[in-house]
């Protein structure tokens, strides 16, 4: 087993973002190998408080040993954090201060062989699940999924122009053999793809990240989720959030346009009369991206987009 270790993605700008202050209650959605959460209870000793949570069990261990310096500030709590509300209502608390979202996958997740995320990783199984104990895997999705149900989760999550022959081409091996591994996918995959499209960004990239969504419903109520975690802030409080493609970025951009110009009126009426008013200030007109320098040492900040929103 890998030791943990993750990169976290624009540590300065987010902390900057969230507006950091001494004391107060934060919470870090996406706990990963704690590098965001250390900055927040360091920026906001010695009485800030910090809720985090994660479903990966060797994310939660490696955070609670990186922040054990700050031990009695913080809590992990093993929970999606789509349900943020039982989390809160466990810890106590009502209004928080600011809220962190990461949706990348963590470094650690993507290079353990065990885990199956990379295309890269030829004998990994394809699992895909970042939380250990859930149901489903890639592997039950590739082999028991409809062709039609494949075609829509790799057009709809990966964005993938040849989602169609691909997922024919899954059928169709299938039929003869199970589909274990990622280099058996990734093969499949290349295969389905003409030659003159296959070079620049490794073309299995799409199908792998739309397979990943589906496995962990990462998209489920994720629209939702902002609009309810933001208003569980207190006036003031910021909310930051690191997407890594364009399927998120555009349902938390929504999100935040739907918090800032929530007005139904129609654009004739002089005054607005359906009493809606805004309930954020959105501070990144267009998104934050990682700079040159970060590139350099984390290649995987290079798909990040930051936006941040604020509580009025």
């Amino acid at each position: 087993m890998l030791e943990f270790s993750h990169k976290p993605v624009m540590p300065e700008e987010c902390m900057e973002g969230l507006n950091l202050k001494d004391g107060g209650i934060w919470f870090d959605g996406t706990v990963g190998g704690g590098g965001h959460s250390y900055e927040i209870l360091k920026r906001t000793a010695p009485n800030g408080r910090l809720i985090a949570t994660d479903l990966d069990d060797e994310a939660i261990a490696a955070a609670t040993e990186r922040l054990k310096e700050f031990d009695g500030r913080f809590e992990i709590y093993k929970s999606n954090y789509k349900d943020f509300s039982i989390v809160f209502d466990r810890a106590g608390i009502d209004k928080i201060d600011g809220a962190l979202l990461d949706f990348g996958v963590s470094s650690h997740q993507i290079d353990d062989e065990e885990r199956g995320f990379s295309y890269r990783i030829a004998e990994a199984p394809l699992d895909m699940r970042m939380n250990t104990s859930a149901y489903l895997t890639a592997e039950l999705v590739v082999n028991t999924y409809s062709e039609e149900d494949l075609t829509r989760i790799l057009k709809v999550y990966g964005e993938e122009t040849f989602a169609k022959q691909i997922a024919r081409n899954i059928v169709k091996y299938r039929a003869n053999k199970t589909l274990k591994t990622s280099g058996e996918l990734a093969e499949i995959i290349r295969n389905s793809i003409p030659a003159k499209f296959r070079y620049g960004a490794p073309c299995e990239r799409k199908a792998f990240q739309a397979l990943r969504i589906e496995v962990n419903g990462e998209l489920d109520g994720l629209y939702e989720l902002v609009l309810s975690l933001t208003r569980r802030l207190k006036k003031g409080g910021r909310i930051a959030i690191l997407t890594f493609h364009s399927l998120e970025d555009r349902i938390v951009k929504e999100a935040f346009r739907q918090l800032e110009s929530p007005c139904t009126c129609p654009g004739n009426f002089p005054v607005c009369v359906c009493g809606k008013r805004p309930e954020v200030k959105i501070i990144t007109k267009k998104p934050i991206t990682a700079t040159e320098e970060e590139l350099a040492y984390n290649s995987r900040s290079k798909c990040a987009k930051l936006r941040i929103a604020e509580r009025i």
